[in-house]
């Protein structure tokens, strides 16, 4: 599964540079990196994983991209407006790249395999294309490129997973980080480009995943989130001492409690859910621990059967809101968010207002809201005209969008008067006097620091006495 967002959420949230101090002698380094990532989270945990090869060459990171010898902008294909501002930013680099002798760019991730003749040859805007699991073959190409050769590794693998690679944590906070428990996808979704991107679904070494969530909070960390683009669907073949495939497989639900248990300070979160996936083992899993956060992102893509039927989703209207009811049963108090996808082919206005239903339904506390963008190479582009006019699409997204919005500040509101267990991730975005963190249903919770000693990575108990549409408002209880 993919995060999609507007416009706006994929600007703000989704897109920035990589960075990590992770050499406390400037020197130790004799080259510099640079890297931007865009598009869902796999990208940004891809980039760790890049960041720890090249460290191992030698290159060490900067914020500064003139002083980078090699620049690298690990690319998504989700949107278009990505791919634009990629492009962008690749034309910028060209212009840099002329005044600096030796200068190497490069172009990593999802979009490598379909643009890489546009932007090798006829462009002429990188020198280095690499796909999403061909990142060991890094040195080598980096080493191709200064001799002056084009070096290109799009292949594909059924097996890569990067399990014995430790990431750099990148621009990291240094209480939470993501840790990737599997590649690829299966759910062949007609609007989605990922199974054609990122290969086929392959589940990383149980064993390898524990080990690097009690590596981080042994470091500090008080919060991992396991990531895929289907996490649900988890499951590792289980061998014997010999070798040997014992016919059993490590799924999900034993995964999420493994690392659960690893200790009751360490918060556990995952991203993300197919809804066909999603087992009452993992739901009984997530109530039964107190620090596996109760929030689940559970995207719908659309409320009409029909439409889902369009976009291979495997589940109607009712099987899905069947599967919210379930989560609430089980989880009452677990917070639900979403993806929605308006104006896919044939969508008539019956259909936009199923959706909007499924949200009113759902009582979604937020969601990633996008107008369908044809993607070149998927299953929908090949079978189904994009015959929903501009104007609708863009009319229907504001629907959804005003919808989302009065969704988010009622559940907001319902919080008022409660108290949650916040975990500190640092200061406010807007004021350095408050704390932010996040409840265990993922909601930002800012408070005042007052005169109290705490730091990054505290648990406090924090009472909401106000809210807006995205953020609580608290005061620490004595």
């Amino acid at each position: 599964m993919i995060d999609l967002m507007t416009d706006k959420k994929h600007d703000e949230l989704r897109q920035g540079e990589a960075y990590a101090p992770f050499a406390n002698d400037p020197n130790h380094y004799h080259k510099r990196f640079y890297i931007e990532s865009y598009g869902c989270q796999m990208n940004f945990s891809d980039s760790e994983i890049v960041a720890s090869i090249l460290n191992k060459e030698g290159f060490g990171a900067t914020r500064n991209v003139e002083e980078a010898d090699l620049i690298f902008l690990n690319t998504c294909s989700i949107r278009e407006k990505a791919e634009q501002t990629v492009r962008k930013r690749l034309t910028e680099f060209k212009k840099l790249k002329q005044q600096k002798k030796g200068m190497l760019v490069g172009v990593l991730g999802c979009m490598a395999e379909r643009l890489k003749s546009k932007f090798i040859e006829e462009e002429k805007l990188v020198d280095i294309v690499v796909g999403p699991d061909a990142y060991r073959s890094l040195p080598e190409l980096v080493n191709e490129a200064e001799q002056g050769q084009k070096a290109v590794n799009v292949l594909l693998s059924r097996e890569e997973t990067y399990a014995d690679i430790s990431p750099v944590r990148l621009d990291s906070n240094g209480v939470t980080a993501f840790v990737s428990i599997m590649r690829g996808c299966n759910n062949m979704c007609t609007f989605c480009v990922v199974p054609f991107t990122r290969g086929r679904e392959r589940s990383r070494d149980a064993a390898s995943i524990i080990a690097e969530c009690k590596d981080l909070f042994d470091r500090g960390f008080k919060e991992v989130t396991l990531l895929g683009q289907n996490v649900d669907s988890y499951h590792y073949a289980l061998e014997t001492n010999e070798g040997e495939p014992t016919g059993s497989f490590f799924t999900f639900a034993m995964l999420l409690e493994a690392v659960a248990k690893i200790s009751p300070l360490l918060r556990v979160r995952f991203s993300t859910s197919h809804p066909k996936d999603i087992t009452d083992d993992v739901l009984h899993t997530m109530a039964k621990y107190e620090n596996i956060c109760k929030y689940i992102h559970l995207p719908v893509q659309s409320g009409s059967s029909r439409i889902l039927q369009l976009m291979n989703r495997t589940y109607t209207k009712e099987w899905y809101l069947a599967k919210v009811d379930r989560i609430r049963q089980i989880i009452p108090d677990c917070g639900i968010s979403s993806d929605i996808i308006t104006g896919f082919c044939t969508e008539e206005e019956k259909d936009h207002q199923e959706t909007l239903e499924v949200m009113e339904y759902s009582r979604y506390d937020m969601s990633y809201m996008c107008a369908y963008s044809e993607r070149p190479g998927t299953l929908a582009e090949r079978r189904y005209k994009d015959d929903v006019p501009d104007a609708d699409k863009k009319r229907r997204l504001t629907e959804i969008v005003e919808t989302q919005n009065r969704l988010s500040l009622e559940s907001n509101q319902r919080d008022i008067g409660k108290s949650f267990t916040i975990l500190i991730e640092g200061d406010s975005k807007k004021s350095a006097d408050d704390w932010m963190g996040r409840s265990s249903q993922n909601k930002v919770i800012v408070f005042p620091k007052e005169k109290i000693e705490l730091k990054k990575g505290d648990y406090v108990t924090v009472k909401v006495t106000d809210c807006t549409q995205a953020t609580l408002i608290g005061k620490m209880i004595q």
